[in-house]
């Protein structure tokens, strides 16, 4: 068992601190447990254990906050407590119950939903053993002025235990690696605000797989519904890979014309078509050394896909125009939300392709799956609404965290995201913040299931649903045609790659059908 050094007056009992060393290999049990003890010896309304990753704090676990607490990511620059605890020399730091700096929890407590500030905050660096920049905080508060008067040795005894906790958990995992903090990040990413959140049974066990793939050269195949994270997926595993210092070059494969999409992936020679006035490079030389992210790789054409095979098989490529074929190391990530099993079975997309893309398959769960992470994802993303809009903080009402949680979010992720945007903009027009603290509510929201929205059922079709009857059968099915094709582009915005997916057909198909029958695909 591993020896926790901690000084003898730590308020813990003995049998408290071996439950604590039986979960060292367990954070994501280690730490509430902890707190949870922590909570036990000292009058505070809520604590929190926050690890340092490059600019920002990260809750490891919270009490007596509200569950979004857990996905906000606090920046140092905006959160000047939080940074002044960090950078204190000091076993503790205390602001005066007048303090202006703004609480990072104001009206975050729960119990204290008629009492938005919290009046009472302490805050202790979690140093190593043996000195050096602090790798986190922990952090004390209470609503009431002088409510913590009295328990400092507990605090500065918690704080040392904390850090001995994390020592100990460190070595069991990585005996040479010192704490995950200060000057090294956790996860290299070209947006610290980019991650996956959550720690569901299902999240846990995606995250597994993903960190025993990472450092392989295998294919992976990203499967999941529209919004559910795939590029996220995508990053972690190119950043946890042997690959993390060459580039990941992203490929929405949705996004390219049929007519240049072979040009785009492998490159072309000068003359090699019109307006190819000079040799280019495709996005496989590109990725040289590193990753390929193929996004929706389900919208590629039959013919690209063909020539597809050699450069998974064996790396080799030929630009468009050229005889020579050319040797790249790369290593191939794909995402869709389609079914492929299916679009191979209904001669839509290639079966020696897709064997090749699927050597493993990582399917992320839809966010109704999931639990409580709605929750946590909101925190993420009404901090970064907060820092947008210059406020004090950012709350959800007790019937918006209802709402969030019997929603069945058809967008899963990004629906989210948008959600809570476009709700602090509506609470922050419709109303004032109370102290600098915005409240949203369910109203501002404005989720609507579907099934509340959608017109009752008809059993006879509307005039409008039938061509005339004194039209030839070639005209009235040609009609019918066009206004299929216009409806299912509305349901998708426009988009004509979902539209020909939606309708059975391959996109190429519907481009051509829908010239033929004279409707614009600009």
């Amino acid at each position: 068992m591993d020896n926790v050094d901690v000084v003898s007056t730590h308020p813990f009992a003995a049998d408290a601190v071996a439950d604590l060393l039986e979960r060292l290999d367990q954070p994501d049990r280690l730490w509430p447990l902890f707190l949870d003890q922590a909570t036990r010896r000292l009058p505070c309304d809520a604590c929190a254990v926050l690890r340092l990753d490059g600019d920002r704090l990260i809750p490891m676990a919270t009490r007596g906050l509200s569950p979004d607490t857990l996905g906000r990511r606090f920046r140092l620059d905006d959160h000047p407590r939080l940074r002044a605890i960090l950078e204190s020399a000091e076993a503790l730091t205390r602001f005066p119950a007048d303090c202006p700096l703004p609480d990072p929890y104001d009206g975050l407590i729960p119990d204290g939903r008629d009492r938005l500030h919290v009046h009472d905050c302490v805050g202790a660096p979690l140093r190593r053993v043996g000195g050096g920049p602090a790798w986190g905080v922990m952090t004390f508060d209470a609503l009431h002025p002088g409510q913590l008067d009295g328990f400092a040795p507990t605090m500065i005894a918690l704080a040392r235990l904390a850090t001995a906790l994390a020592e100990a958990a460190q070595r069991r995992a990585a005996p040479t690696a010192p704490i995950r903090g200060g000057e090294e990040r956790f996860d290299e990413r070209p947006d610290p605000a980019l991650e996956l959140v959550g720690d569901s049974p299902v999240m846990a066990a995606l995250l597994r797989d993903i960190d025993a793939v990472a450092d392989s050269d295998l294919v992976v195949l990203v499967l999941g519904e529209t919004g559910v994270g795939k590029e996220l997926v995508a990053r972690r595993l190119h950043a946890r890979s042997r690959r993390a210092q060459g580039p990941l070059v992203h490929v929405n494969c949705a996004a390219l014309p049929d007519t240049l999409v072979e040009s785009e992936l492998f490159g072309h020679v000068r003359g090699a078509f019109s307006g190819a006035v000079a040799d280019r490079r495709g996005k496989f030389e590109l990725a040289d050394g590193g990753t390929l992210f193929l996004d929706e790789v389900g919208e590629l054409p039959l013919a690209v896909q063909a020539k597809m095979l050699r450069a998974l098989q064996n790396g080799e490529i030929q630009r468009v125009g050229s005889d020579r074929h050319l040797t790249v190391n790369v290593r191939v990530i794909a995402a869709t939300n389609r079914d492929l099993t299916r679009e191979v079975a209904e001669g839509r997309f290639r079966a020696d392709v897709y064997h090749r893309l699927s050597v493993y398959p990582l399917r992320v769960p839809p966010l109704r799956q999931r639990g409580h992470e709605a929750l946590r994802l909101a925190g993420l993303f009404l901090e970064r609404n907060r820092a947008r809009l210059g406020l004090r903080n950012i709350r959800l009402s007790a019937d918006a965290e209802r709402r969030l949680l019997s929603y069945p979010w058809p967008g899963n992720v990004r629906e989210l995201e948008h959600a809570i945007g476009r709700g602090a903009i509506r609470a922050r027009v419709a109303r004032a913040a109370d102290g600098g603290v915005l409240t949203l509510t369910a109203a501002d929201l404005g989720l609507t299931d579907a099934e509340e929205t959608a017109p009752p059922p008809t059993t006879t079709p509307s005039p409008a649903a039938s061509p005339p009857d004194d039209l030839p059968l070639r005209d009235a099915v040609e009609d019918l045609q066009r206004r299929m094709i216009r409806d299912h582009l509305a349901r998708h915005d426009g988009n004509w790659a979902k539209a020909a997916r939606s309708l059975g057909l391959d996109r190429s198909n519907l481009f051509r059908l829908a010239g033929r029958l004279g409707l614009r695909t600009e």
